[in-house]
């Protein structure tokens, strides 16, 4: 036992770190995402964040988004606290039973117009968690989806360009 307890404690980490988006990809992104969400609403872009039940990998990616290296803020969108606050919602993971009737008066309290996206393959299709009697099923079998980012979980620069088109396809509606 004690031999493999050092063995796991000198050696390397098992995981190799992904590709990365430059900072100049990120950057372009971010301004075309800021550029579209003032020219719809003429302010900051107000997102609600919904766990429907995930197993929090989407949750993950979603706070990455807004830390000190992608800095979501900085480009006019911010998260609140409040579906009375939000002008669309993300809701990640497959819906649980226990969280349906949340998820419904949560978009139910997000004035219109509004709009969701469902984050990852688990809110899309309920992913690993099909079949699971403690599901009531992906995201659009509750509430209306406008987007679906796939991804397990998706990268933040997928998440923000999941926002450009949202947006595109709401200004395309106007």
């Amino acid at each position: 036992m004690r031999t493999f307890l050092l063995k796991a404690v000198f050696s390397k980490p098992a995981t190799m770190t992904g590709p990365q988006p430059s900072a100049a990809a990120l950057e372009e992104v971010g301004r075309a995402l800021e550029a579209r969400a003032r020219r719809l609403y003429g302010r900051a872009l107000s997102i609600r964040h919904v766990d429907a039940g995930s197993c929090n990998a989407c949750e993950l990616e979603l706070h990455a988004t807004n830390n000190a290296i992608h800095d979501l803020e900085r480009f006019g969108i911010k998260f609140v606290a409040s579906p009375r606050h939000a002008d669309g919602l993300i809701v990640t993971g497959p819906v649980a039973k226990n969280m349906k009737v949340a998820l419904e008066r949560t978009f139910a309290a997000t004035p219109d117009p509004k709009w969701v996206v469902a984050c990852g393959d688990c809110a899309a299709d309920c992913g690993v968690f099909a079949g699971s009697a403690a599901i009531a099923g992906p995201v659009s079998s509750v509430i209306p989806v406008d987007l679906t980012i796939a991804g397990c979980p998706p990268r933040p620069i997928a998440l923000l360009a999941g926002l450009i088109a949202l947006l595109d396809q709401a200004a395309a509606k106007r």
